[in-house]
């Protein structure tokens, strides 16, 4: 087995490098929330910065509260002792892939991490599209045919991974579809792992939201985490929620937990335990960071549609996934690489997500673009206005330059920055 650096962190690393040597690179590639910390959570990890037992392995009984709440709060009544905390979402997803076992089926595309932990436990992916226009949730129809293609071969699928919102293409799967692969994991046995870490960053919050433990809460885990929706990517804090009577799971899971992480850092745990309570001035936080997320969201799908580029509408995230064929320079590595190293235009290629290689299909991520310091990004939040802010205005503009750069080298056009692709006159 070959492993490698996650596509997004070594996109991220790279960059950070080109930056540094004086390189301007907008930074489209890596899924950071981009915003400042709340002073709330700030406080109570400070107030906590005491407490450096290992603490339970499930987590502190009071984070474990707080989620249970969080989720009930939802619609979704939960038992603490069914919630399993752990040092960030992925690796929680890592442990439930060990503790479950056998294959499992994964939307095309798909996050880049859930096909490489699936490599690194021993199972093997099955890749399935998402119905046309959705993303996040492999088309039922096909779950079925695969899963029994499989299984006819003498494998063993144990379970199914969707994700709501969905990163990469910002796209909500409706409830009729999830509705259809709940049928589908009923009928074939199938573990439903639902990745839900955007939940709280749809873009219009009155749009039909389905989970499938809304569903199917028998044989639903539900994942999330602080990183997207509080901007707590390097705290590293995630917790679970297993199905009902999943006992026999938490078991496991604990099992697995024991050996990796031990416990979740305990001054982060408290700070969680606060969130998860959702109280008044975090989830106003939540909510301006929505709308910023959107509105950027919005304004960068823009510039890519006026060169022709076809662009799902994102839902929820801060992500886009351009297909940009029409241009006819390639598939998705090649289209990233003149992307970065002829534009400055920093995005992930298509085929890390699982995608057709052949298909010039990029993810976009927008949450870098609020500013380069903390007071420019909290005047982003802030802002009614977040676009007109100079900065900002200055990131669209250096995105639709190098794009429309780029549409017009593929017609043949003369482009100032780029005179090398400019073809020589003859003479003679």
């Amino acid at each position: 087995m070959t492993v490698t650096l996650s596509a997004t962190l070594a996109a991220n690393e790279d960059i950070e490098r080109r930056r540094r040597a004086g390189e301007r690179v907008l930074h489209l590639a890596f899924g950071e929330a981009g915003l400042p910390v709340h002073p709330a959570l700030r406080d109570k990890l400070a107030a906590a910065s005491e407490r450096n037992g290992y603490g339970p392995v499930a987590g502190a009984s009071g984070l474990r509260a707080a989620a249970a709440g969080h989720w009930t709060r939802r619609g979704l009544l939960t038992d603490p002792e069914l919630v399993v905390c752990g040092p960030g979402s992925k690796p929680l997803l890592y442990g439930l892939l060990l503790a479950i076992g056998g294959d499992i089926v994964l939307p095309m595309p798909s996050w880049v991490s859930y096909a490489a932990q699936a490599d690194l436990v021993g199972s093997r992916p099955i890749l399935v599209p998402a119905p046309p226009g959705e993303g996040g949730v492999p088309d039922p129809d096909l779950v079925a045919t695969e899963v029994r293609r499989a299984r006819a071969n003498g494998r063993i699928v144990s379970s199914v991974l969707v994700t709501l919102p969905d990163n990469p293409t910002g796209r909500l799967a409706t409830p009729a579809t999830v509705a259809r692969l709940v049928r589908v994991a009923r009928e074939l046995d199938l573990m439903i792992i639902s990745d839900e870490i955007y939940r709280d960053l749809m873009h219009d919050p009155i749009l039909p939201y389905t989970s499938p433990a809304d569903l199917a809460p028998e044989r639903t885990i539900i994942t999330t985490g602080l990183s997207k929706s509080l901007a707590l990517g390097g705290w590293r804090i995630g917790v679970a929620r297993l199905p009902e009577n999943g006992h026999a799971l938490r078991r496991r899971l604990l099992a697995v937990a024991s050996e990796i992480w031990s416990a979740p850092a305990a001054p982060v745990q408290e700070a969680a335990a606060y969130a998860f309570g959702d109280p008044p001035e975090l989830t106003d936080r939540i909510v301006r960071s929505r709308r910023l997320h959107g509105a950027m969201a919005r304004a960068v799908r823009e510039r890519f549609v006026e060169i022709g580029a076809s662009v799902p509408a994102p839902q929820g995230g801060f992500y886009l996934y351009p297909d940009l064929s029409h241009l006819r320079l390639g598939g998705s590595a090649e289209i990233t690489k003149i992307l970065l190293e002829e534009h400055g235009i920093g995005v992930l290629p298509g085929h890390a997500f699982g995608d057709d290689p052949s298909a010039a299909r990029v993810r976009v991520a927008v949450s870098l673009l609020y500013g380069d310091t903390a007071e420019e990004r909290l005047a982003a939040l802030n802002s009614p206005d977040p676009l007109r802010l100079p900065w900002i205005a200055a990131n669209l503009d250096q995105l639709s330059s190098g794009l429309k750069e780029l549409s017009l080298v593929r017609h043949g056009a003369v482009s100032e920055r780029h005179p090398a692709l400019v073809p020589e006159p003859c003479h003679g």
